[in-house]
């Protein structure tokens, strides 16, 4: 996700800190917000089915059910930036895990539907914070050499909390026979799902307690003395003074950034803030969260038992992890610009691919839901399709979409663009999300179809209008 703290630019004049233990131990931590972001968005993966019959809830309800965190994220998000500056980096962490732990006791006792979604939107609210807070937090104690590094392990974390939240998913299902089979003490599988979160939440409490505040909020609250040590133990101990006054510099220019700001000729925008959006919009577009979201339930659709669907899933998992390293490792070698028109190529082809299989194979029509059946090769060819999809998303639009967003803003409009990118990817993916279960009865040719439509609008959208940003400096960058 964005962030919506405003950052210093502090000047790494120390030894060179790159295999220095004390930043990438910190980093680490903070970026197990990450982490929890991911579980907490993949866990209902699991869980989806079950929740369907054990409160017989309809389409529609089902799909709000699971986007309802998407609500929570956006508020989250929004005041992220807010709280962060007037309580403090680490308090915001703390807030955050409070709130994947209430989320995760609340989900896991629901007795209704509605309280379900009440607290899956306090866990998204959790998911928002989450999101800013630890890669401004990241960024502010890297040091400069290896702040690029570190500040991938955010991302990394993420794809990491999909894959626990999944294999925890398939394990306690196999466990207990089924999700919707009782586990221990009465309860069903799928509420151990929800409440495994527990474990993450208190690890990640915890551990926020043994790591230092953010410089940069010490500075800015006047705590120098604080600053100067902490500063002193992540870069050394050389400039230190030339450090905090670079912070008070960046502090003194500093205003509260405004919509007002990204006024332009376009539609009312300047250029590069739509296409920020666009690029926001485009990676949810695609479908990349009904395979995280809804995969099981989708592979139960079309013929596989609920285990068989859940090993696929962790596998799925696996891949976006792998093709997620591969993205940080090409990245700033090959450029943003190429790996975004690969990958839109490669989810355009393989999504293409499950739309054609989805729409020819045979159906049956069950109280008005037509379910289709894969049939020979059609079940293979769409499990590899789907994966294949993945490894597109994952090594490109993925991790890319927000390196951009980071770079292409011009410093002025930044910390607003992203806002407004941030909300616009948001809303995209609630979208995505609450109208899946609905396409899903109605045809998952034509909802494939949709996403490789979305896929191909995407590679043109980069052909025309995104720039590559590999190697120029922040300052250079132009809003017009």
């Amino acid at each position: 996700m964005s962030n919506h703290v405003a950052l210093p630019t502090v000047p790494d004049t120390g030894p060179d800190t790159a295999g220095a233990p004390v930043p990438v131990r910190i980093a680490a931590i903070a970026a197990l917000g990450g982490l929890l972001f991911g579980f907490d968005s993949a866990v209902i993966n699991g869980a989806v089915s079950a929740i369907e019959s054990r409160f017989a809830v309809s389409s529609a309800v089902l799909g709000f059910a699971v986007a309802s965190a998407l609500l929570g994220a956006a508020g989250g998000a929004v005041l992220a930036g807010r709280i962060a500056d007037r309580y403090g980096r680490l308090t915001t962490m703390q807030v955050a895990a409070a709130m994947f732990l209430v989320s995760a006791l609340g989900t896991g006792f629901a007795f209704n539907v509605e309280t379900l979604v009440l607290f899956r939107i306090v866990g998204g609210v959790g998911v928002g914070l989450a999101s800013v807070i630890a890669p401004a937090y990241i960024a502010e104690i890297s040091p400069a050499r290896v702040r690029g590094r570190l500040g991938s392990l955010q991302q990394l974390a993420i794809v990491v909390g999909i894959f626990a939240a999944l294999l925890v998913d398939y394990a306690l299902a196999a466990l207990a026979g089924g999700s919707r089979e009782e586990l221990w003490f009465g309860l069903e599988a799928w509420r151990w799902m929800f409440l495994s979160m527990t474990v993450p939440a208190l690890v990640y409490g915890f551990l926020t307690l043994t790591i230092p505040e953010s410089p940069r909020y010490l500075v800015a609250k006047g705590r120098i003395g604080e600053a100067r040590g902490i500063l002193g133990t992540l870069l050394g101990e050389q400039g230190i003074d030339l450090r905090i006054e670079s912070i008070r510099a960046t502090l003194g220019h500093e205003r509260t950034p405004s919509l007002r700001d990204l006024r332009g000729p376009a539609l009312g925008l300047l250029p590069i803030v739509w296409i920020g959006i666009g690029l926001s919009v485009f990676q949810q577009f695609v479908g990349i969260n009904v395979i995280f979201y809804y995969s099981s339930i989708l592979w139960q659709a079309v013929g596989f038992d609920e285990n068989s669907s859940l090993v696929i899933t962790v596998v799925t998992s696996v891949v976006n992890i792998a093709t997620t390293l591969v993205a940080i490792a090409f990245v700033d070698r090959i450029g943003r610009r190429p790996l975004l028109i690969i990958g839109s190529a490669g989810m355009a082809v393989t999504l293409t691919t499950m739309a054609v299989v989805f729409a020819t194979a045979s159906t049956t029509v069950v109280d008005g839901v037509t379910t289709p059946h894969l049939t020979g090769l059609q079940g293979p060819i769409a499990l590899i399709a789907a994966n294949l999809f993945v490894v597109a998303f994952g090594m490109s639009w993925g991790p890319v979409v927000w390196v951009l967003l980071g770079e292409a803003f011009p410093n002025r409009i930044r910390a607003a663009a992203l806002s407004l990118a941030a909300g616009a990817q948001w809303a995209a993916n609630w979208v995505i999300t609450v109208s899946f279960p609905a396409m899903k009865e109605l045809s998952l040719g034509l909802s494939y179809g949709f996403y490789a439509v979305c896929a191909v609008l995407s590679l043109l959208f980069v052909l025309r209008w995104v720039k590559e940003t590999k190697g120029r400096e922040l300052e250079d960058m132009d809003a017009a």
